[in-house]
């Protein structure tokens, strides 16, 4: 069972997708576990063979417990356990005779009233086939029971005592600092609306994604903002893996990850994060999107506030919080105007970096955004 989340501690297996003997390839999907954030898809990281489940549906399992054997290339055969000789079968008692009783004018065949005799069924329950007659069919049919839906939904108590417990242990453990600076968006939303005049509104591109990839070569040029504290020291990740939050409609927020936004283009990180909001407020996340994430963006969106000082996920060592775009009077040339702004604020953990670095990084955002031509390279085929 992975550890999805600092704040799990436990999850429940609700369905397997594989079968022992299925061959499996790096990212398939093996299984479907419940936890306080709905539904999570679990991959797998190794190609091989699924040897073993350990696990059935149902089971509430903690996190580290075994869940299923992968036999991967190279492996030696397992050690096969020479079986018993069969015992001989008991012989079964006879059989007891039933009578059930068949409504006046019914139609049923032989094999359709011994099996409603297994089964329980009140043949008066049941509706004729085709030809005017009850069949094994119809019998099977009504003494089948529905296949059960994996849960997909998400409780809402469970995930806010879910962030509680995450944020609690953050204020505990991480010696949290706050740098703040007001970026003007200006240029970037202008050069938004030309490119988007020519497209039809499903294929638009929402300010959102402008602050991503923002934020991205923001932590290129920063790396000391982007890993985690594990085992008392600060670990460097190679690659940017932004959670990205996303609020729910009832309530509460989820921020999977979404990797390598600095290397994708516009439209490529468009198109993902509708696809995460779309997966978050359904219920079903894949494994990796929750447990990735090497630094988290919580951007407010619009009508919302100006100013969000958030608090670090852990192990994460730095969290960027984003206000409502507003017009603000801005001091250019000499003269006061008005400009498109939002203040973005970084809380960083003093164990890892300080404010020096957060301040480095909000002012390689701010160049980003003032100079848009790096937000739209003149080639971005291979980043699509």
């Amino acid at each position: 069972m992975p550890s999805l989340g600092a704040d799990m501690d436990e999850g429940t297996l609700v369905q397997w997708l594989k079968a022992p003997g299925d061959r499996l390839a790096r990212g398939d999907i093996v299984a479907v576990v419940e936890t306080q954030k709905g539904a999570i898809e679990i991959e797998v990281f190794s190609e091989g063979v699924l040897e073993d489940i350990r696990v059935k549906p149902g089971m509430k399992v903690p996190v580290g417990e075994v869940l299923a054997i992968i036999k991967t290339a190279g492996e030696p055969a397992p050690d096969i356990a020479i079986p018993a000789p069969p015992q001989p079968a008991p012989k079964p008692a006879p059989a007891v005779q039933v009578q059930i009783a068949v409504p006046l004018g019914l139609r049923v065949t032989p094999a359709a009233r011994r099996r409603a005799v297994e089964l329980g069924i009140d043949l008066a329950s049941l509706t004729p086939g085709p030809d005017g007659a009850i069949g094994l069919r119809e019998v099977e049919a009504m003494g089948k029971p529905a296949p059960p839906k994996p849960a997909t939904g998400i409780n809402l108590d469970e995930m806010r005592k879910a962030i509680a417990a995450a944020m609690a242990r953050s204020k505990r453990e991480i010696p949290h600092y706050y740098v703040s600076s007001a970026i003007d968006l200006t240029a970037a939303l202008e050069r938004l609306a030309a490119e988007n005049a020519g497209r039809a509104p499903p294929e638009r591109i929402l300010p959102a994604a402008l602050i991503i990839k923002a934020c991205a070569l923001g932590l290129r040029h920063v790396p000391e903002l982007n890993g985690h504290h594990v085992d008392g020291r600060f670990q460097r990740a190679s690659e940017i893996k932004m959670g990205v939050g996303i609020a729910l409609r009832g309530g509460g927020l989820i921020a999977p990850a979404l990797s390598s936004p600095d290397t994708l283009s516009l439209e490529a990180i468009m198109q993902r994060l509708s696809d995460l909001v779309a997966r978050v407020r359904g219920g079903r996340l894949r494994s990796s999107e929750l447990t990735d994430a090497t630094v988290t963006l919580s951007n407010l969106g619009d009508d919302s506030a100006d100013v969000v000082m958030p608090v670090i996920y852990p192990p994460q060592v730095a969290i960027i919080g984003v206000g409502q775009v507003m017009d603000r009077p801005w001091v250019a040339g000499g003269s006061v105007v008005v400009r498109k702004a939002a203040t973005f604020a970084v809380a960083g953990d003093h164990r890892a970096n300080d404010g020096r670095a957060a301040a480095r990084f909000l002012q390689r955002v701010s160049q980003v955004l003032s100079n848009p031509e790096e937000l739209w390279p003149q080639n971005t085929s291979q980043n699509s």
